[in-house]
């Protein structure tokens, strides 16, 4: 049947950023269609409670306090997994900041601030992680990345955040090259403005809201559980074949 290979009965994933916002909603999918979740977030009130929210609808489920700027932190994360779970079979790298700033304003701490977290933390996840997979014969890893590494946004300026996301996208694409052999699967996501702790709050704001709806085919944000049918499709064997890809879910943002 082909909803079976949806499922994610008997697996075991991490969710890095998995306590709030998109995070939360993948690592509450991921659960609802079988698998045994860690949540891998620095925020331990948030994260906490996300798992305890997914032990109550029957999956296994611990919280791991987790910097991913830190290699120490990831490295000390894929262990308690393994010995809590034995294994790993998916990675969602959802951990992530935006400063906006113009350019000329961003100082060296401004500008590491946000490639360290989204590119430089998220290669750390992707190799430690990585690392185990080769030696369980394989695996699947799945990058938030944004419409922002595609385009560049109007009116903020974030020329640090597009980057990075720009980044992801390619670093997706050399990773599922390079692994492929292993029987690893690497793909990302690229949502456009969604509803949710980053640019939520900002929807009334006459500045912003506004002009990023005026330019989104659809009219609106979208809701954080409108891309985990995606996020579970990459998770599961219903994309065996699906590898280097990035997946844009942005109401038609970038058609025009």
């Amino acid at each position: 049947m082909i909803l079976d290979k949806f499922s994610l009965q008997g697996q075991v994933g991490i969710v890095t950023g998995g306590g709030q916002g998109l995070g939360k909603a993948f690592s509450m999918a991921f659960a609802e269609a079988g698998a045994d979740v860690v949540i891998a977030d620095i925020n331990p009130e948030t994260g906490a409670k996300t798992a305890e929210e997914i032990q109550a609808i029957g999956r296994r489920s611990i919280f791991i306090k987790t910097d991913v700027t830190k290699r120490a932190s990831i490295q000390a994360m894929v262990a308690k997994t393994l010995d809590e779970f034995g294994k790993i079979d998916f990675l969602m790298n959802d951990a992530g900041i935006v400063k906006w700033l113009e350019a000329e304003k961003n100082s060296d701490d401004d500008w590491m601030a946000v490639m360290n977290v989204n590119l430089n933390g998220l290669f750390y996840c992707c190799q430690e992680v990585g690392k185990q997979m080769i030696k369980q014969g394989g695996g699947r890893i799945i990058n938030i990345a944004s419409m922002s590494g595609l385009i560049v946004n109007y009116p903020q300026n974030q020329a640090s955040y597009n980057t990075s996301k720009a980044a992801v996208i390619h670093l997706t694409k050399s990773l599922a090259t390079e692994w492929a052999q292993y029987n690893i699967r690497v793909n990302s996501i690229s949502p456009g403005y969604m509803e949710g702790p980053l640019a939520g709050p900002l929807m009334e704001d006459p500045a912003y809201g506004p002009v990023w709806m005026g330019r989104t085919p659809m009219g609106r944000p979208g809701k954080p559980e409108e891309l985990c049918g995606v996020a579970v499709l990459l998770a599961s064997e219903a994309s065996s074949f699906m590898t280097g890809s990035n997946v844009v879910i942005d109401g038609g943002y970038t058609a025009w």
